[in-house]
């Protein structure tokens, strides 16, 4: 396979990365040393979320084909970008989380359903409960009338009891 056909086979993968990914955080990581690199790497391994280098020019050919060139301004120097094909919120919560202790990682935008969002939105991404949290609140939700219901009842066959 020649540069050419690698090159072009390169754009495809992230083009399919562009298309399926729910959430894409870009990065810029200079400054993090490779043990960083490798402790942030794990931490969004752990959630489901791949983070590629990529190379700023095949990234724009792929945003280009799949109608995302918004996102091209932000591609500038060492960029690394994060997809996550399930939760929405985690990869912006764990890069912020990070950013915060690692002042050398800078977000610098994102996909979010397929909309191009600047770093502030990305920002309020961070700060949404993750899909656990999300789903912790709506069960608790839930089981407050479940709660009552069988205290109601309890109330019932006591009194029931009683007469």
């Amino acid at each position: 396979m020649g540069i050419r056909e690698e090159k072009a086979q390169l754009v495809q993968e992230i083009s399919q990365k562009l298309r399926d990914s729910k959430s894409t955080i870009v990065t810029d990581y200079r400054g993090l040393t490779v043990a960083e690199v490798t402790e942030l790497r794990k931490k969004l391994r752990e959630a489901g979320i791949e983070y590629k280098v990529l190379k700023n020019t095949m990234t724009r050919r792929a945003t280009a084909e799949v109608g995302l060139s918004e996102l091209d301004q932000h591609l500038t120097g060492p960029t690394a970008i994060a997809f996550s094909y399930d939760d929405v919120v985690a990869p912006a919560k764990i890069l912020n989380d990070f950013a915060k202790t690692h002042k050398a990682l800078e977000l610098k935008a994102g996909v979010v359903e397929g909309r191009v969002v600047g770093l502030e939105e990305v920002k309020a991404l961070a700060e949404l409960p993750s899909r656990e949290g999300l789903l912790s609140m709506l069960l608790s939700v839930l089981q407050a009338p479940m709660r009552n219901f069988a205290y109601a009842v309890k109330q019932v066959a006591d009194q029931k009891e009683q007469a």
